[in-house]
């Protein structure tokens, strides 16, 4: 049998967000092959699963040598011979062998990786897209893009562990087709860098290009994020008081691109990276002023009413399942759970049970392998629960066929890039069955 798994192997990569990350490969006996890249987070909830690293000095700690050998030597001989379509079988193979809930032996950098690849080795051995091959004939509907935008993180003291959050993202929600949307995400991002370039005197970042060996030590042991500036644009510190001038400014951007009612903001707060327990406080969120829960719900909910914001991401800390239902009771618009359900079905059922939320985001990187990753995405669909998929973590490219073949109707990302080559190319393949929802996109639904 051609689809039978000939070869399992990994080695360490740098991405370009900075990180050591591995990349596995799957080659069938019929010649198919798949690669995928896992990387870590800017930003890393405490509900993930492991990654496994080196420790030591080498790359600050963060090297992946040692998980490159647990897939070389141990996920490999252990899957040789197994049919590459077996998903669900080869990914419990791979848990049974790590035997932990947090796959802390074998690094849930080493099982997603390989995980990842056999998906796309099983649709090259099909000769379908990945697209087709996750979602089959039904797989037409294209997703609302997002557009990167600007960076935040630690400007107004705390988040020490912020990785660049809260970030801002335009939601291209409002057209009739995936082209009009990346085209108007386009022109809306231009106006806004114009802004902030005449405004606020703050650079426009091009191409950069940053040594990363003399670099990466410092960037991991600080957990900085300069390499941020390749998806969004850094705002440094002191050039403004609140992330409200920026609301201000991406409002602004709408309008004069004419996209009002069209164009929408997102924003990915990662508020437990600013929680000081001690304080029971946010300390630096948005502004300079320490806030509690309450401070936080008021101040979405000012925010909502007054700039169009569609969705937030991890409003509240990763523990506060009653928050997040408060805010998804009175706000209106998506809530998004990434910390908080960290694509983790026990943590999916117990927002379900709180009425916390009305999305979750996907990340396979979180859980471990694809097949827990579909497993919370229709525990989700079946509670009413929309999923955005997101592509930070080394799947930027793939996440896209992950969006159309699951029919997800939105994602984080996709709008610039590679992810929008990507798109597109689908969009013309799907000729006239592509399904663009618009706003019936995101949550909750119209």
């Amino acid at each position: 049998m051609g689809s039978r798994i000939k070869v399992v192997k990994a080695r360490e990569v740098l991405t370009n967000r900075g990180y050591p990350s591995v990349e596995a490969i799957v080659v069938t006996e019929d010649g198919s092959s798949g690669t995928a890249v896992v990387t870590a987070g800017q930003s890393v909830g405490t509900h993930e699963v492991s990654f496994v690293y080196d420790g030591g000095k080498r790359l600050g700690g963060r090297g992946v040598l040692k998980a490159v050998k647990n897939v070389n030597e141990i996920i490999a001989p252990a899957l040789k011979g197994m049919d590459v379509t077996e998903q669900r079988k080869i990914d419990e193979t791979m848990i049974d062998i790590d035997g932990t809930e947090t796959k802390s032996r074998l690094g849930g950098n080493s099982t997603t990786s390989v995980s990842a690849a056999v998906l796309k080795t099983a649709a090259k051995s099909l000769d379908v897209p990945l697209y087709r091959y996750i979602g089959g004939v039904d797989a037409c509907t294209l997703p609302v893009p997002t557009i990167p935008t600007i960076a935040t993180g630690g400007r107004y003291g705390g988040g020490e562990r912020s990785g660049g959050k809260p970030s801002y993202e335009f939601v291209c929600h409002g057209f009739k087709t995936l082209s009009e949307a990346i085209y108007a995400g386009w022109e809306v991002k231009n106006e806004f860098q114009k802004i902030l370039s005449d405004r606020f005197s703050v650079y426009k970042l091009k191409n950069i290009y940053i040594p990363v060996y003399n670099f990466m030590e410092k960037a991991l042991a600080h957990s900085l994020s300069y390499l941020t500036a390749l998806f969004y644009k850094i705002i440094p510190k002191g050039k403004f008081e609140s992330d409200r001038e920026l609301w201000e400014a991406m409002t602004n951007a709408i309008a004069n691109a004419g996209y009002e009612d069209k164009v929408g903001i997102l924003v990915d707060v990662a508020a437990s990276c600013y929680y000081d327990d001690k304080k029971d406080k946010f300390v630096g969120l948005i502004s300079k002023e320490d806030k509690s829960r309450e401070d936080l719900i008021d101040m979405y909910e000012n925010m909502v009413a007054t700039y169009p914001f569609v969705i937030l991401e991890d409003p509240l800390d990763e523990e506060d399942f009653e928050g997040h239902a408060i805010l998804t009771r009175n706000l209106g618009i998506e809530i998004v759970g990434d910390d908080l359900f960290a694509t983790n079905i026990k943590h999916l059922k117990k927002g379900i049970e709180a009425g916390a939320c009305n999305a979750i985001l996907m990340k396979v990187s979180q859980i471990g392998t694809i097949s827990e990753a579909l497993d919370a995405v229709q525990l989700a669909y079946r509670n009413g629960y929309g999923v955005m998929p997101c592509g930070s973590r080394g799947q930027v490219v793939d996440i896209v066929d992950y969006a159309v073949g699951l029919g997800t109707g939105h994602m984080k990302g996709g709008g610039s890039g590679e992810s929008a080559k990507r798109l597109l190319k689908i969009e013309k393949e799907l000729g006239s069955s592509a399904n663009f929802l618009g706003k019936d996109g995101l949550m909750p639904k119209s």
